[in-house]
């Protein structure tokens, strides 16, 4: 059975990341404090039904009742009232950020069509890093014939550190897949020995 993405953290990364950046502290070293999956469904023509269908979609994959997202002002372009639901927000944290976080890494983006890594381009510059997903196929937990709707997320990983290279390095040592990261050298299987 593979290790779970916590206990990975504590026998794997935590010497990991104090090897590369020499912490001198056991506090020092970065860790995720919690995982926001957040979407948005303000630009859909019937509102309260695809806020409903996202909610449960955000439910299912994250495990846990989303709250609801109000719009902050009025804006008559887009037939908006302030105050109005417009999407929905869960905030991950302890064992059921670790859970979604492993699904995230080790299934879900794997399963996006032609992927190469995610951007090392979206920290926020203060050790954040959002990443956007356009539809909620990839998850493992949605059923394909059930999706009335695309619904887009946006998941975004907040950590303890304020330095964006400390938390990439975190991200990357968690399995994080980064389109500017090398890739693995794999090694031959026995098949290509044998046929030398």
């Amino acid at each position: 059975m593979p290790e779970g993405l916590k206990s990975f953290y504590k026998s794997h990364v935590i010497p990991a990341l104090k090897e590369k950046h020499g912490y001198k502290n056991v506090h020092q070293i970065p860790k995720v404090v919690k995982v926001v999956v957040n979407t948005c469904v303000g630009s859909q023509a019937d509102t309260k039904v695809a806020l409903e269908e996202a909610k449960n979609e955000l439910s299912t994959i994250t495990g846990q009742k989303p709250a609801t997202t109000t719009s902050k002002k009025s804006i008559a372009n887009f037939k908006l009232r302030q105050y109005e639901a417009i999407g929905a927000r869960v905030t991950l944290r302890g064992e059921r950020m670790y859970e979604f976080l492993e699904r995230l890494i080790r299934m879900a983006l794997p399963r996006i069509r032609d992927f190469r890594g995610i951007s090392p381009k979206a920290f926020d510059g203060g050790g954040n890093y959002t990443l956007g997903v356009a539809d909620q196929s990839i998850f493992p937990e949605i059923e394909l014939d059930k999706i009335k709707r695309n619904v887009g997320f946006d998941v975004t990983i907040v950590t303890s550190t304020r330095s964006d290279a400390e938390a990439k390095s975190l991200l990357i040592e968690l399995g994080v897949p980064f389109s500017d990261k090398p890739k693995p050298v794999k090694a031959p299987s026995a098949a290509a020995v044998d046929k030398q």
